[in-house]
């Protein structure tokens, strides 16, 4: 196991004026930060859950990736801008420092705000919602560690968010 160790969030969110929902992580794994995108690890299911919701290819580069979210007016972000953690487990998070939601919130007409899974919603309970007063929508988490979720339980509780889409 690695050292607890300061990291800052080194990629911005993905939004543009038409974004209509926004799904929040936690903070980026050690293959998100390695990419500089969301969802890096390839056992992650929030790709092909989205892809598979979408009714669109599963998108390879991250081109494609941004071009899906937009095109269906979806924001990706992370509750938390920087952090004490181990790796990237979630549980070892400790000093959060979390983002400024202010940014995609005056720019676009987010209807609603989901977290993909407790620690992100639990993160965005504690530090965002006193910020921004919206709150979010707890998913089960999209993570390969959430086994007990298979991707047809995954789908249909995050079809939910085709509601504001």
């Amino acid at each position: 196991m690695s050292e607890p160790s300061r990291i800052f969030h080194t990629f911005g969110p993905v939004y543009d004026q038409n974004s209509r929902i926004l799904i929040l992580g936690s903070f980026p794994s050690v293959k998100s930060r390695e990419q500089s995108f969301y969802y890096g690890h390839p056992q992650n299911r929030f790709w092909p859950l989205l892809s598979t919701l979408l009714k669109e290819p599963m998108p390879r580069t991250i081109p494609d990736k941004r071009r899906m979210l937009l095109t269906h007016g979806i924001a990706l972000w992370d509750v938390i801008e920087s952090c004490t953690i181990t790796g990237s487990s979630d549980s070892s998070i400790r000093d959060a420092e979390v983002n400024d939601f202010s940014l995609i919130l005056k720019k676009a007409p987010i209807a609603n705000i989901f977290a993909n899974g407790a620690k992100a919603y639990d993160l965005y309970q504690k530090y965002a919602y006193p910020l921004t007063g919206r709150c979010s929508i707890r998913l089960p988490s999209t993570s390969p560690a959430n086994a007990a979720w298979n991707m047809e339980r995954l789908l249909d509780a995050w079809g939910v968010i085709l509601e504001d889409l």
